[in-house]
């Protein structure tokens, strides 16, 4: 239902606005986890599929590590686009609008999405990928839907903290299309932050 989408969507905006105002990254990595199991479990808009429920108690996540908090640049890069088949949206189109890096880890492409709304996506897939992390890569922001962990875009900066990677619905529902990690969203490194990947 239309109007169950718009809740989560308000909570998930809410969730994040509440990890912005903590002075504290770890006090607000612990309230978003908290928040996102309670998402996960009970609300009509999850993905978990509905014979796995009952027995779902929240998703893994590695202990919050102050080093995989990064305040990072833009840097500009060459104009790349790719394209997204949905059965639902159509094609959605992300354009590059620049990398960050991220020191001891190398760097990853920041997305613009092109259309209705627009806003910054930011896939990772790191070495773990298909063993500890979910094997298409997980989402760091993507702030038309509220995943937006601060900075000043102005100045060209944003905060990317591996600790808030979550898991994308494709990763619990195969009816769910999600945009994976491309080549440049790759960390050669394991990174075991944020959520993991253990099934539900």
């Amino acid at each position: 239902m239309s109007l169950d989408l718009l809740d989560w969507r308000r909570r998930v905006h809410a969730l994040y606005a509440e990890v912005r105002a903590s002075a504290d990254p770890a006090v607000g990595h612990e309230s978003w986890r908290l928040g996102r199991d309670e998402l996960l479990a009970t609300h009509p808009q999850t993905p978990i599929l509905r014979d796995q429920r009952a027995r779902f108690t929240g998703v893994p996540v590695a202990p919050y590590d102050p080093a995989l908090r990064f305040e990072a640049v833009v840097e500009p890069a060459e104009p790349h686009r790719f394209e997204v088949p949905t059965a639902t949206d159509g094609v959605v189109p992300f354009d590059r609008i620049g990398t960050v890096r991220l020191e001891g880890l190398g760097s990853l492409d920041v997305w613009w999405l092109g259309s209705y709304g627009g806003g910054v996506f930011l896939p990772v897939k790191d070495a773990l990928a298909g063993q500890e992390t979910y094997g298409g890569g997980r989402y760091l922001l993507d702030t038309v839907k509220g995943a937006d962990l601060g900075g000043d875009a102005r100045e060209g900066v944003l905060i990317v903290d591996l600790n808030f990677a979550y898991n994308p619905s494709c990763a619990y529902d195969p009816a769910w299309v999600c945009p994976l990690a491309p080549l440049g969203n790759t960390l050669k490194a394991p990174t075991r932050a944020g959520e993991l990947y253990a099934g539900v």
